[in-house]
Parts: structure tokens; sequence; C-alpha cells
């Protein structure tokens, strides 16, 4: 019988905070057990051992990314929806770096809740790039090199990448105007001259 007061939700939630203390690879099942004050055979109770666990934690960081970037670009266009959603991406993903690590797995083929969860955050980015006119495989090349730059910035911040003496909220301000004025010109380049 499950102890009372553990459920998946709280399992998983407390996999999420220790993910975003010590990193999405130090999450042990061991640890989590600890923290709980259960024994580890508990959890399989509620989570299907670390895969699992890491397939849930996942599972809820798309879902809240997708609505952090959908309440961030509602209502805006352009280079001010694509600011805004890289502002909210930055700010989410340096909050919760384990949870963002667990974001960024592709869905397995087949899982359609984790094919959902996914799609839910690129259909944000999707929504932003038809204020392009960008459709198909141009938007798809668009967000591709979006997500590109901001993870690029966001894991090399994380890891102390950025030694110069220079602001960094300036550099990354100038690489998103950078990015916004690349995808108002995006439909002239044609895609052969960069093969």
């Amino acid at each position: 019988m499950p102890r009372a007061g553990l459920t998946e939700t709280r399992v998983v939630e407390e996999g999420e905070r220790i993910a975003d203390e010590v990193g999405l690879s130090g999450l042990t099942l061991a640890g989590l057990a600890e923290r709980l004050g259960v024994r580890q055979p508990s959890l399989y109770k509620h989570v299907a051992g670390i895969d699992g666990l890491r397939r849930s934690i996942a599972l809820r960081a798309k879902t809240e990314l997708a609505g952090v970037l959908r309440r961030a670009t509602v209502g805006r266009a352009r280079g001010d929806a694509i600011s805004s959603m890289a502002r909210a991406y930055r700010a989410w993903a340096t909050e919760h770096p384990g949870r963002y690590a667990a974001a960024q797995r592709a869905p397995v083929r087949g899982d359609l809740e984790d094919e959902r969860a996914s799609a839910d955050v690129v259909q944000v980015a999707f929504d932003v790039m038809a204020g392009y006119d960008l459709r198909d495989d141009d938007a798809v090349d668009a967000i591709r090199g979006l997500r590109a730059a901001l993870h690029g910035f966001v894991a090399l911040e994380a890891a102390g990448g950025f030694g110069l003496p220079v602001d960094i909220n300036r550099s990354f301000d100038r690489l998103v105007a950078g990015l916004a004025t690349a995808f108002a010109a995006w439909r002239e380049v044609p895609a052969e001259a960069t093969g």
C-alpha cells in the first residue's frame, strides 16, 4: 500500500525540484526516495523507474514551457513577439535548469502524449513565425535557427561561458534583435544559397 500522502504528482514534483538543484543527470531514485523519506522500492508504485520519472518531468516541463511562451507572445507580433518569447524562454530555462534539460528531449516515436506536449511548444514558435509570413519549410528552418540560438545562449550562460566584461543582457538583446531582423528577410534567402 502506498505511503499516505505520497502520490505520483508529489513524486514527480520533488523529482523536478531535485533536477533543478543538481541537474537532470544528477537525479536518482535513491536521492528522491531519501528526500521523500521513503524506501526506493516505494517509488515504483508511482513512477516507472528513472526513465518513467524523467519522462513525466519532460511532459510537465514541455507543457509548462509552452504555457510560458504562449503567455509571452499573446497579442504580440514579429520582433515584439520574438523578443518577448526569447526573454520568457531564457528566464524559464534559467529558473528551471533541470526541467529545461528534460524539455529538450525529443519525444519517443509513438509516445502520443509526449508528441503532443512537444508539438505545443513548437506551435507557439509556428504562430510567431506566421507573423513574418513564414510557413511550412521556411518556418521550420526559422524555428530551428531560433531554437539553436536561444538554446546555445542559455547553455553557454549556464555553464559560465560568457567571461568577457560586456553586459550579458545587452548581448542577448542584440542576438534577439538580430534574429528578428533575419526573420523579416528570411523568405528572400533561397534555401539552395546555403548549400
